[in-house]
């Protein structure tokens, strides 16, 4: 039986991340990854998304300025983006391979526990002083009637031909954004929501305004709707819910996302999991000696985003070769939803402190400054959320929403005060960033 210093299993931005910095060290490592090296971020989630975004972001602003200095909106070729798209992600998963495959042995298959310090992947048997979990996590499929109709977003992601007419089943991060991306390009969208509201990290005041925005582009939303069966009929596909039905020609589950850990034969050791992933202590270790979890496959509380997952990747490098022997501690984590307009938050959120006088909220709406203007943004608004003196929580709804919030992630994460800022930095003018001096206390 072969024994390494280390066994990741898994390839994503967490397992990468830590394996890159491993091939620093004189450390033996295998990496295992039975799906597509590099995971979902670069292959069908993240980057992909940002990339098909850049075109999506022109044509819809040319739409919002039209009879504002633009005559002609521009349309999406979605054939030809699709192109583009595949070109350049294509060939990401065996680049990522071969520089992994530079350092480290690698195994191309599933792995599975035999026992608690055992795994098992192409019928060979390894052991490890430390073994990481780093399977992230797979899109969602509701178990109902008629569910081989149900599609995930790496499905749509790489949809050469665009269907007429899109259902979209779920109004979370991923939902809201595929649906800005297909109805840009011309699809017919109608979003099943199974609650009253959208994205609940953000406040009910930029979820009403986000999705008035997309019904104004003739994005039809169902609230309170439960989906109940997919059957296939003569003139498409049909939609089955607690409030009739829906007629449509392909669907997106977007219902959320699972812990990838069927494959992983836990029962064979003393792993505790839950719906949400692997339990976890503060130094990252199951409840096995020797054997860790990173990444979005780990149960926390913290929102499980790239970032976050290539910080534990770095933090558990550190603590398994002695750089620190502290528990984590999570920084500031920003959040962003890549819709049109984008809402982006970082810190406490208003809604839920609107009713503690320990804290002051602050709406500031952004539409009468002469850039959010010339982009005839009508919706911007900034919230700011203060405790006493300090900025503690800042959100906003805007085109650029990601960007803005991120002036103000080192004034929360650092802790600067208005008194500080203002003496140490002059932003570019006139952008959001030169507005931060004036709206601190």
């Amino acid at each position: 039986m072969k024994k390494y210093d280390e066994i990741l299993i898994g390839s994503g931005p967490a397992a990468y991340k830590m394996a890159n910095l491993l091939a620093r060290t004189s450390h033996k490592v295998l990496v295992i990854e039975g799906f597509e090296y590099g995971g979902t971020c670069p292959n069908y989630g993240c980057e992909p998304k940002i990339f098909l975004e850049g075109a999506v972001r022109t044509v819809l602003q040319s739409q919002q300025l039209l009879n504002h200095g633009i005559g002609q909106p521009a349309q999406l070729d979605w054939q030809a983006l699709m192109r583009t798209k595949l070109a350049r992600f294509n060939p990401w998963p065996a680049e990522t391979r071969e520089i992994i495959k530079r350092n480290h042995d690698i195994e191309d298959g599933y792995a599975h526990f035999v026992d608690d310090h055992t795994i098992m992947v192409n019928g060979y048997q390894y052991q490890a002083n430390h073994i990481i979990i780093a399977t992230g996590q797979a899109p969602n499929i509701l178990d109902i009637p008629g569910k081989k109709y149900l599609h995930t977003s790496y499905d749509l992601l790489s949809l050469k031909q665009l269907p007429k007419r899109i259902a979209v089943i779920g109004a979370g991060f991923v939902g809201l954004e595929l649906a800005t991306l297909v109805a840009a390009a011309g699809a017919d969208v109608t979003v099943i929501v199974h609650s009253d509201r959208v994205l609940r990290d953000f406040t009910a005041v930029e979820d009403r305004a986000l999705v008035e925005a997309m019904q104004d582009r003739g994005i039809q939303f169902r609230f309170n709707t439960v989906t109940k069966a997919v059957s296939q009929t003569a003139a498409g596909l049909k939609i089955v819910t607690n409030q009739g039905s829906v007629k449509t020609d392909y669907i997106l589950d977007a219902t959320g996302r699972r812990p990838n850990v069927e494959r992983l034969a836990l029962a064979n050791t003393g792993i505790k999991h839950d719906r949400h992933g692997i339990k976890v202590d503060g130094h990252l270790m199951t409840s096995v000696d020797g054997v860790y979890a990173i990444g979005d496959v780990v149960s926390r509380k913290q929102p499980k985003l790239t970032p976050v997952a290539e910080f534990e990747g770095h933090y558990l490098f550190d603590y398994l070769t002695g750089k620190t022997s502290q528990e984590i501690v999570y920084p500031i984590i920003g959040q962003a939803a890549f819709t049109f307009p984008e809402v982006a938050r970082v810190g406490v959120n208003a809604d839920d402190v609107a009713d503690n006088a320990d804290y002051r909220v602050k709406m500031v709406p952004l539409k009468y400054g002469s850039l959010y203007a010339g982009q005839n943004d009508q919706v911007s608004t900034l919230t700011l959320v203060f405790k006493g003196q300090q900025l503690v929580g800042v959100s906003e709804i805007d085109d650029y929403a990601a960007d803005d919030i991120n002036n103000f992630l080192p004034i929360i994460g650092l802790k600067i005060s208005g008194e500080e800022y203002r003496k140490r930095i002059l932003a570019i003018y006139p952008t959001l960033g030169d507005k931060v001096a004036g709206l601190l206390p």
